[in-house]
């Protein structure tokens, strides 16, 4: 049918995406195919579920009348981290991710396309904002990448949010990355960034906050690092992390009732975890895949390998292989609204999902930040 054609043309899907993103199972791809080539026919019900899929955008901009404030969205991934700051009224004036799958996710969800690759982007094309806020890359930071920091070049990628700061001169700034990133280099790679930050005339407060503690059940612990202008506020202004409120967190409330056989892992790939897992024990150590239930109170930490095997987050099948999540759970673990919308294979979900931030987490700070910006306007006035 033309009409299924021209919707996932409009979307800029695959054939594979749009079957993933409406959930079609094994053998959506070519029900999709079939049904664009008029081979066969949805019901009316599923025609219109098409039909009906990211109609309207989920997360719209807040108008410039509306707006409290505004803030740019750097290293944006598929936007987590600016939800919670829409949600207080902001409105995002610029945003930027490399990455063509998380692109689309975003543009989807936003109703804006970011631009590219922040190295090949002038301050000057950049509007002003009050707030800068990015999840900069952690690999060179994190246990599952080389550790090399600095010396790899995605390390380098902080100093393009300097460059930014230092041009903008925002009144605040949000940065997020994995918790190595504190012990990095003993310590220094941390006091690098720190240093740089506070030669900007800012002031830097930084913590590790965890998840779980803030209602999601996912053990995934993030260094958040959180700046406000001197200028603006004077030499005293200084940023109080939320207290995690501690929400007993269990995993069943997010888990899927009614989830396709794919999911499942099969039976050369559960042999494989558990021969894998049994080579780990006899050398001593813990690694391996790690099984969960729906009385978990949390998962362990989700990344962007999970499309892999996904053998850190298996969950318990009574009588059958486990499986994996889905990626609707996965934006679920993240703490994402129901109404995000998933517009990639599952592959690219995994990834993106695995690579963003967890909501609630950063809907703590945010509040936390606009409240501080604007009761230091107002001292400062």
């Amino acid at each position: 049918m033309e009409s299924i054609k021209e919707k996932r043309q409009s979307l800029g899907l695959t054939q594979k995406d749009f079957a993933d993103a409406l959930g079609l199972g094994k053998g959506g791809e070519r029900q999709i195919r079939r049904w664009e080539n008029g081979e066969t026919k949805p019901s009316p019900l599923e025609l219109r579920a098409i039909l009906d899929f990211a109609h309207d955008t989920p997360f719209p901009n807040v108008s410039e009348e509306d707006a409290s404030f505004t803030f740019i969205d750097l290293f944006a991934g598929i936007g987590g981290i600016r939800i919670p700051f829409s949600e207080l009224g902001g409105r995002c004036v610029f945003s930027s991710e490399w990455d063509k799958f998380a692109a689309k996710t975003y543009r989807i969800n936003y109703g804006e396309e970011p631009a590219g690759d922040i190295t090949k982007i002038e301050t000057s094309d950049i509007p002003d904002c009050d707030i800068v806020m990015g999840g900069f890359p952690c690999q060179p930071f994190s246990q599952a990448g080389l550790k090399r920091g600095f010396s790899d070049t995605r390390g380098t990628l902080f100093f393009e949010i300097e460059r930014i700061i230092q041009d903008k001169r925002p009144k605040a700034f949000l940065l997020e990355n994995v918790k190595q990133l504190r012990g990095h280099d003993r310590g220094r790679t941390l006091k690098v960034i720190v240093q740089h930050l506070l030669d900007l005339d800012y002031s830097v407060d930084y913590s590790v906050l965890r998840a779980a503690d803030f209602g999601v059940p996912q053990n995934r612990e993030r260094i958040y690092i959180v700046g406000f202008d001197k200028r603006v506020f004077g030499d005293e202004i200084s940023f109080e992390f939320p207290t995690p409120p501690k929400t007993p967190t269990r995993l069943g409330d997010i888990l899927e009732t009614d989830v396709d056989d794919k999911y499942t892992l099969s039976d050369q790939l559960w042999a494989g975890h558990l021969r894998r897992k049994a080579e780990h024990q006899r050398k001593g150590n813990g690694f391996g895949y790690t099984l969960f239930n729906a009385d978990s109170p949390y998962t362990s930490t989700i990344s962007a390998r999970y499309y892999k095997d996904g053998s850190e987050i298996l969950i318990e099948q009574p009588g059958k292989n486990p499986r994996k999540l889905t990626p609707r759970e996965c934006a679920r673990l993240q703490g994402f609204p129901e109404s995000f919308v998933i517009p990639v294979s599952d592959t690219q979900a995994y990834r993106q999902f695995g690579n963003s931030v967890a909501v609630p987490v950063i809907r703590a700070i945010a509040a936390k930040m606009v409240a501080k910006m604007i009761s230091g306007e107002a001292t400062s006035d």
